[in-house]
């Protein structure tokens, strides 16, 4: 999109935000709705990210809207396509501060992230992200939040495992320029952990899935060096596409996957193609702890379909939000508030924010496809 502005929020913008923060800090004598807003992909390539969390965030403010609100107040969520782009997220986000949220559920990728977290420092309004997961946004004083953990845990467990339990030695790698911060961090974490055992990635491919270069001419760059192994770094349904076409010119090359292409979509897309692949995993999907067999139960009548990673997250991230609505005083930013509270009951056990927004979550796993299904090997 051309015409947008990429400059900091103009003075009216911070003038709207402030009033925003004072409205929602009013009490429990106001009437009007608390807006949060909702920004993530639910189009296009990364749609089961967004579609995932989406319909989840529904689900938990629905049922806190049926409780009576926050003190009486109904909740109405205002969703957002950023259609992973990054100026349409920017412009995403400023229209969402401009009609008065007093956060940001999103967004779930780690570039549009990147591309938001100045204008959400600005307007002081916080965004908590299900599923951001590059370093790039640690350790930072800012108004992103995130309940995942950071590429560094999922990465490492990935390598750890092809390390102890594989027969890749040289292998190649392939990732999507569409989410760079992200897949860039994970590769290098992958690296530094399986190249530390004496192993190599002998040659990177990065793609862009507009451009009009196949995904038959990357498997046949990724081959071409005679690997023993294949790590991708992409959405699902890339991932899906390109081991269909790795698998026709090598039916019985390992592939592994990072965490962002364990989704359901890449069981419907890849078919037999995806059989043997092996995941790393974010979430236990075979939990069962009450509150999250209860949401997982609600979720499937609803939609018809498993919430994964993305739903999951996205649960969490909108309980955070809630709990800190509630919790928080007159004057105090909503982002001091979570910070205050520091911890959280999640789905799969609780979370606990540091000083900068960031979570530790060790539940990380590794998945192989079989029988179009995921099943734990570690």
């Amino acid at each position: 999109m051309r015409g947008i502005n990429r400059e900091k929020p103009s003075f009216w913008l911070r003038v709207l935000a402030g009033l925003s923060i004072g409205i929602a800090l009013l009490g429990c004598n106001a009437t009007e709705p608390i807006k949060i807003g909702f920004v993530a992909g639910t189009s296009g390539r990364v749609a089961d990210l967004g579609t995932s969390g989406r319909d989840a965030a529904q689900l938990v403010v629905e049922q806190c809207n049926r409780n009576g609100g926050i003190s009486g107040r109904q909740i109405q969520l205002l969703f957002k396509d950023d259609q992973q782009n990054p100026d349409i997220a920017r412009q995403v986000v400023h229209e969402l501060i401009s009609d008065g949220v007093v956060a940001i559920i999103g967004p779930m990728t780690s570039d549009m992230a990147l591309a938001v977290t100045p204008l959400l420092n600005d307007a002081r309004v916080p965004a908590v992200s299900p599923t951001a997961t590059t370093q790039q946004l640690s350790g930072h004083d800012d108004f992103f939040l995130r309940v995942c953990a950071t590429t560094r845990e999922y990465a490492t467990k990935s390598a750890r495992y092809h390390i102890h339990n594989g027969d890749m030695r040289r292998i190649v790698a392939v990732y999507d320029l569409n989410n760079s911060s992200f897949c860039e961090n994970w590769l290098e974490n992958f690296q530094t952990t399986f190249s530390g055992a004496g192993r190599e990635i002998i040659a990177t491919v990065c793609f862009k899935a507009e451009a009009k270069r196949t995904f038959l001419d990357i498997a046949r760059e990724l081959l071409a060096p005679s690997p023993d192994g294949v790590v991708i770094v992409a959405n699902s349904m890339d991932s899906a596409l390109l081991c269909q076409q790795i698998r026709k010119i090598d039916s019985d090359i390992p592939i592994t996957l990072a965490d962002w292409g364990a989704t359901e979509r890449l069981l419907e897309l890849g078919g037999k193609a995806v059989e043997g692949v092996t995941v790393v995993q974010t979430i236990n999907r075979d939990s069962l702890v009450p509150r999250y067999q209860a949401f997982l139960k609600t979720y499937l009548e609803r939609y018809h379909r498993e919430p994964g990673f993305p739903g999951v997250y996205t649960h969490d991230a909108t309980q955070v939000l809630l709990a800190a609505l509630r919790a928080q005083k007159k004057g105090q930013l909503l982002k001091e508030t979570i910070l205050s509270l520091r911890s959280f009951e999640g789905l799969q056990g609780k979370l606990n924010f540091d000083d900068f927004g960031d979570v530790k979550r060790s539940n990380a796993s590794i998945s192989i496809v079989r029988n179009q299904k995921f099943v734990v090997v570690e």
